[in-house]
């Protein structure tokens, strides 16, 4: 069982996109238009499994 304050990996946030590129990700973390994130210590990213339900919900709230 997962719980919302899970850290996800770019590969699982990428496979939860339905496959979105990991590039297409990281332009749209260069332009503010993906999910928060934080950097680990040995510089790999990680993105808290709530903030990116609520980043998708906004973008559901948009349309």
């Amino acid at each position: 069982m997962t719980t919302r304050n899970e850290l996800l990996t770019v590969r699982q946030v990428l496979d939860e996109l339905g496959g979105v590129s990991r590039r297409t990700f990281y332009r749209w973390r260069e332009i503010g238009k993906a999910p928060k994130g934080i950097r680990l210590p040995n510089g790999e990213l990680r993105i808290y499994r709530s903030d990116l339900d609520d980043w998708l919900e906004s973008l559901r709230s948009a349309v």
